[in-house]
């Protein structure tokens, strides 16, 4: 005989039509250097069951204001933030391959007017199955991501981002999240892994 295992939607899919939502709660990271940026906020997702393409909001405040730096976000491996974002463990990469090929690899963005604003999709990650990134956590990094461009195999790791200065771990909440926080008007939904937003 033959066995077909299917995946049994969560009870919030049901509940939300076929559609589960979770959100990530942005806070600076308690080790932070002084004179480093004080960033908060949300990054929110959202995933139609069950081969939806993984939509992302990522909505942030950046203290200073004028703060122009480049900074990688990255999904980590653990949820684990009780020693600040060092204990996140290294970028979600259950397929073990090189970065920036990593599911979680959000890209690079820059703060406009104090904030970064931004809805993109990321093809590579779900919120469902053995391979969910629920229950793990998103790194705001202190520098740009190189992409896997560098001349070390950091480079390959994590795209050396250096410091990881804000985070929060995923976890599963209902549509209001989603359709109450304000976005860029007139942007196009675009590919998560690209350089700069």
């Amino acid at each position: 005989p033959v066995f077909v295992i299917v995946e049994a939607p969560k009870p919030e899919v049901k509940e939300f039509n076929n559609t589960i939502y979770a959100t990530c709660e942005v806070t600076p990271d308690p080790n932070l250097s002084p004179g480093q940026p004080q960033i908060s906020g949300q990054v929110l997702f959202k995933q139609v069951f069950p081969n939806g393409t993984l939509e992302v909001k990522i909505n942030l405040r950046v203290l200073p204001v004028d703060d122009r730096q480049v900074r990688a976000i990255h999904i980590h491996r653990y949820g684990d933030l009780s020693q600040g974002c060092v204990t996140a463990g290294p970028h979600y990469n259950p397929q073990a391959v090189d970065h920036p090929g990593h599911p979680g690899d959000l890209g690079n963005f820059v703060s406009k007017q104090g904030f970064i604003k931004q809805l993109l999709k990321l093809p590579g990650a779900k919120l469902f199955g053995g391979q969910s990134i629920l229950g793990r956590a998103v790194v705001v990094h202190e520098k740009e991501d190189d992409l896997g461009m560098g001349s070390d195999e950091e480079s390959k790791r994590s795209g050396n981002a250096g410091k990881r200065i804000a985070g929060c771990v995923i976890g599963i909440t209902t549509p209001s999240l989603w359709q109450k926080t304000e976005w860029l008007p007139g942007e196009e939904l675009e590919e998560g892994n690209e350089s700069k937003r």
